[in-house]
C-alpha cells in the first residue's frame, strides 16, 4: 500500500492501477512457469475462467476504478472508513450466494476486528488535503462501490476456484482484470500517458514492489485463504491493513500515532484472534 501510495504520486493513480496488474500478472507467469510448467492457466475449466474473470473485472478493475475516484472526492481516510466494511458485505453475499454461515465467535470477531479498523482509520492523520465538514454523496458511493467490487470479486473468486491451484486462479483475475483496463485506456485515449509513465524511474520501481507484494504475493494468498475458509472471515483478516500499517508508518515516515491508533489496533487483533480460535 506505501508503495502503491508513493507511485500513484508520482505517476498517478490509474497509471499505477493497470502497470501494477499487468506485473502481477507476469510475476505469476514466471512464478507458475516454475511452479507448475505452465506460462498460463490453460488447464483451468471454462467455469474457473468464467468465475474468476468476472472476479477480477468486478474487484480488480471495476472497484479499484471506484475507489481510486473516491479517494479524489472525499480522500482515502473517509474511503477507507467504508472499505473497513467489506468483511460484513463479503459475509453477507456469501451467504446469499454460497449459502455460507458464521458461528457466534467469527461473528464476534469480525465485528471486534472492523470496529478496531474504523477506529485505526478515523484516527490516522489527514494528508490528503481534504478538509470539509461535508463529503459529497458520489464519492461516499464510489467508495461503496469499491467495498462492493472487492467483496463481489472474493466471493466469485471462491466460487469460480473449486479446488483449482489459488496461484493460478490469481493469475485469470489479473489478466481479466488488464483486459479490463485495456478496453477502459483504449476508448479514454489513456495509453500515450501510461506509456509516459512507464518511462519515470522512480514511478515504476515502487510500482514493480508493489505489485510484488500485492497483485502477486498479497492477492494470491488472499484467494488461497478464501478457498480455505469462509469468505467472511478470509475478508476480515485481509482487512487489517490499516491496521498492520502502522509499524512501518512510524518507521519509515516517522508518522505518530495516538491513543485511538494504540486501542483501536488492539481491538482488531483481539477480534482477529477469535477468528483463528
Amino acid at each position: 500500500m506505501m508503495a502503491f501510495e508513493s507511485a500513484g504520486k508520482r505517476i498517478g493513480s490509474l497509471n499505477v492501477n493497470l502497470v501494477r496488474v499487468a506485473l502481477g500478472a507476469l510475476f505469476l507467469s514466471v512464478f507458475c512457469y516454475v511452479r507448475r510448467g505452465l506460462w498460463l492457466p490453460v488447464d483451468a475449466t471454462l467455469h474457473n475462467w468464467i468465475w474468476l474473470s468476472l472476479s477480477g473485472i468486478a474487484g480488480l478493475t471495476l472497484g479499484d476504478m471506484c475507489l481510486m475516484r473516491a479517494f479524489v472526492l472525499v480522500g482515502s481516510r473517509i474511503s477507507a472508513l467504508v472499505m473497513a466494511f467489506v468483511p460484513v458485505l463479503s459475509a453477507l453475499i456469501s451467504w446469499i450466494f454460497l449459502g455460507e454461515l458464521l458461528s457466534l465467535r467469527d461473528q464476534s470477531g469480525m465485528v471486534l476486528t472492523v470496529t478496531g479498523i474504523m477506529m485505526v482509520v478515523a484516527g490516522r492523520p489527514k494528508n490528503n488535503g481534504i478538509e470539509r465538514n461535508g463529503y459529497p454523496l458520489k464519492g461516499l458511493l464510489l467508495a461503496l462501490g469499491g467495498a462492493v467490487g472487492q467483496s463481489v470479486g472474493l466471493v466469485f473468486s471462491k466460487f469460480g476456484m473449486g479446488s483449482y491451484d489459488a496461484f493460478a486462479a490469481n493469475h485469470i483475475r489479473l489478466l481479466a482484470a488488464l483486459a479490463g483496463f485495456a478496453v477502459i485506456f483504449l476508448v479514454t485515449g489513456r495509453w500515450r500517458a501510461v506509456l509516459a509513465a512507464t518511462r519515470h524511474r522512480p514511478g515504476m520501481g515502487f510500482t514493480a514492489l508493489g505489485s510484488f507484494f500485492g497483485p502477486f504475493v498479497g492477492v494470491s494468498l488472499s484467494l488461497y485463504a478464501v478457498q480455505h475458509t469462509q469468505v467472511g472471515v478470509a475478508a476480515t483478516i485481509i482487512a487489517l491493513v490499516p491496521v498492520l500499517i502502522i509499524p512501518p508508518a512510524v518507521l519509515i515516515k516517522k508518522e505518530i500515532i495516538g491513543l485511538r491508533d494504540v486501542v483501536g489496533a488492539a481491538i482488531a487483533v483481539t477480534g482477529s484472534v477469535l477468528l483463528f480460535l
